[in-house]
């Protein structure tokens, strides 16, 4: 299997290291998202970050949060520079239009601070490298964060494959999404934009299809796929009138192919992977278990997947480790460098889906 050398985020080991076992001081920039809410319930429980600011220019919005998750009033800003300037966080927490990452990455990266943003990268390639570029420039973490990453069943898989225990990985199947975000409530201040074409990058597509994308790239040790294949269609028009809610991503390797399968449509939620091996097969079951088959074995085992080590166990420990220098953020679920494939992937998929063929694609320089 070709190796390839993480060209965007080697500068990365002259970033500056935070002292240890301080807490990081991050700052939240975006309320659109509502994966927030899951990082503001977990916070006081969180020894690994402190709290400093919440940029949101919707005051309705910021009191919405401010009631509900019962913050002090005063760490709600209106304006992302003044934040940075008055608050000098570590890091920023981007909870923002995936349209709008670049905009809060390349600000928050002129003032040497790091970024977290919730999948995907971006909606756009140009973007993508402009981020990349700013990263690069003023030497800091661009991280990107997937529930998925957390699950101790993916760490399993991606363990196996790598350590050959599986022998060689020729299939992977993906399955990610639910119901449909209207269907699952999503809040108002999060449905018209994820919706958007413009906003989202696309519908299920991009929503989903990234997830099956960054794993398909870790366990493929980050070599840019030969091409990708992609169809998407609206079941539920009268729902999602401007994107699609169905896709399925065919990505192609030399000897490997990977099956993404995105959708809105599921009767239930689900995020699962399938590696198919020369020796073996591991299926995972949610977050913390997985189906195993070994060559030779009459039948499979169901079994309970390693815990994760602490500092991977958790998007917030994973950031502060990175800051603090215990962790390297290369090649991983979460790092530039496998981001940047991620979305050369889904920009081939949009792409593939608009003229009905087959994109290749090169590594980027």
């Amino acid at each position: 299997m070709k190796l390839r050398l993480p060209l965007a985020v080697l500068f990365l080991a002259l970033a500056p290291v935070l002292p240890a076992q301080q807490p990081i001081r991050v700052a939240i920039v975006g309320l659109v998202h509502g994966h927030v809410k899951g990082f503001l319930r977990d916070l006081p429980k969180s020894k690994d970050a402190q709290l400093v600011a919440i940029v949101e220019p919707d005051t309705a919005l910021a009191a919405n949060y401010e009631k509900q998750f019962s913050l002090d009033h005063s760490l709600f800003h209106t304006d992302l520079e003044e934040t940075l300037n008055s608050t000098h966080p570590d890091a920023v927490l981007v909870y923002t239009t995936i349209l709008d990452h670049r905009r809060v990455i390349e600000a928050a990266a002129r003032h040497h601070i790091s970024s977290m943003v919730e999948k995907p990268l971006a909606t756009t390639m140009p973007d993508t490298l402009a981020i990349r570029d700013a990263a690069k420039r003023y030497n800091v973490h661009v991280l990107v964060n997937y529930e998925t990453t957390w699950y101790s069943s993916n760490a399993e898989a991606l363990s196996l494959a790598a350590n050959g225990k599986l022998g060689d990985v020729r299939k992977v199947v993906v399955h990610d999404g639910h119901e449909g975000p209207k269907e699952i409530g999503v809040g108002p201040e999060w449905l018209p934009w994820l919706t958007d074409p413009v906003r989202n990058g696309a519908g299920a597509l991009f929503d989903f299809g990234c997830y099956g994308a960054d794993l398909a790239t870790v366990l493929m040790h980050g070599e840019t796929p030969i091409s990708v294949t992609a169809s998407a269609q609206t079941d539920k028009p009268e729902i999602y009138p401007h994107v699609d809610d169905d896709a399925t991503i065919i990505v192609r390797y030399p000897k490997t192919q990977a099956v993404l399968m995105a959708s809105w449509n599921w009767s239930f939620a689900r995020k699962d992977m399938e590696l198919y091996g020369t020796q073996g097969t591991i299926f995972t079951v949610g977050p913390s278990h997985a189906r195993k088959r070994f060559r030779g074995e009459s039948e499979e085992q169901m079994g309970t997947s390693p815990s994760l080590p602490p500092a991977q166990s958790g998007s917030l420990k994973y950031l502060a480790a990175v800051l603090h220098g215990e962790v390297k953020d290369q090649g991983d679920l979460s790092s530039l460098d496998t981001n940047l494939i991620v979305m050369q992937i889904l920009d081939a998929a949009r792409t593939s889906v608009q003229t009905g063929k087959t994109v290749s694609l090169k590594q980027l320089q």
